[in-house]
């Protein structure tokens, strides 16, 4: 499928995803959220853009190689691209199955579809190992800010061990490569078995180029793999800043480590929860749960959640005006 179907089908999806967000929201009642929260409303949206900024600065580093000119790529370009395909990935119903597709055709126009699939395939993990690196320092943070009983203690240790183990196995694969070892593991599978044999034996060539992409990244250019990750980390910490600007509009006596803590707790249950459309109901949850563990009342979640969402329709319908601008 070429990207002009592929703008055609997440430009209709997004147009149905977001009017049945708004008539679940009510117009009247984002409308009456947006003037609860008055002029801090510009930098929650605001704040936004700084993330997808730092998310395309780690992406860019990714992209680029020195010895393939075509891979230099304007940071305008580079942004653009970030912020439609997490447009897509809003509404479509599994994350990163829409946006990631998206970003590979047209990333394939610079510099054909091997580099262009391994560059999206590298950036989507390093979004995921940063998460997980962001949750074991939020951990350290919740130990060190807020006072525990011993069995939550525990289970912060647990999780912490667990984080480290996950990170060690993200290095790993970074070290031996994902994609081949993964259809060979599914040829153990029952029922994929010939699938995943049958697209091996055809596309080993191509997978074994993604895979040397992928040992390459963290092996030959370690500094650009550890910028990509202190950029991914950074827009993890910024997006604290959107929940500590709702509190501040609602007279909500929060801090910023309070924030960090909510942000971090909230995304973890939302991402555990990944199968959603927008999350719907789950970050709710979440931010209530998050916020009673830090003292403050578990029922201005709801607020809070239905701000990310005004936030959430705002970046969608810009995103896909940015997708409309590039096809002209």
């Amino acid at each position: 499928m070429n990207s002009k179907a592929y703008k055609v089908i997440f430009m209709a999806l997004g147009i149905v995803t977001l009017g049945f967000m708004i008539y679940k929201l009510g117009f009247h009642e984002i409308l009456g959220n947006i003037e609860k929260t008055g002029g801090w409303f510009i930098p929650i949206i605001g704040s936004w853009l700084v993330i997808y900024g730092l998310n395309a600065l780690a992406f860019r580093q990714i992209i680029e190689e020195p010895a393939l000119p075509e891979s230099k790529l304007p940071f305008s370009t580079v942004l653009r691209l970030t912020i439609t395909g997490y447009a897509i990935n809003y509404v479509t119903p599994f994350v990163a199955l829409g946006g990631e597709p998206y970003r590979i055709m047209e990333l394939k126009k610079f510099m054909g579809i091997h580099k262009a699939t391994s560059s999206v395939l590298l950036y989507g993990m390093m979004h995921v190992f940063s998460h997980i690196v962001f949750w074991v320092l939020s951990i350290l943070l919740i130990l060190a800010v807020l006072p525990l009983e011993s069995t939550m203690v525990i289970g912060c240790i647990i999780g912490f061990i667990v984080g480290i183990l996950i990170i060690l196995w993200f290095l790993s694969i970074y070290k031996k490569g994902f994609t081949v070892n993964t259809f060979l593991l599914l040829q153990k599978l029952p029922f994929v078995k010939k699938y995943a044999t049958n697209f091996l034996k055809e596309k080993s060539e191509s997978l074994h180029e993604v895979d040397d992409q992928i040992r390459m990244l963290y092996e030959q250019r370690k500094s650009r793999f550890l910028m990509a990750l202190l950029y991914e980390i950074l827009a993890r910490i910024v997006t604290c800043a959107e929940i500590y600007f709702t509190a501040v509009a609602i007279g909500l006596d929060m801090t910023v480590s309070q924030a960090l803590i909510i942000s971090s707790a909230s995304s973890l249950f939302a991402n555990i929860i990944f199968f959603f459309p927008m999350q719907l109901g789950v970050r709710e949850g979440g931010l209530a749960l998050a916020l009673r563990s830090v003292g403050l009342p578990a029922e201005t979640g709801i607020f809070i959640g239905i701000i990310m969402r005004i936030r959430e329709i705002v970046w969608i319908i810009f995103g896909f005006i940015l997708m409309r601008v590039s096809k002209r």
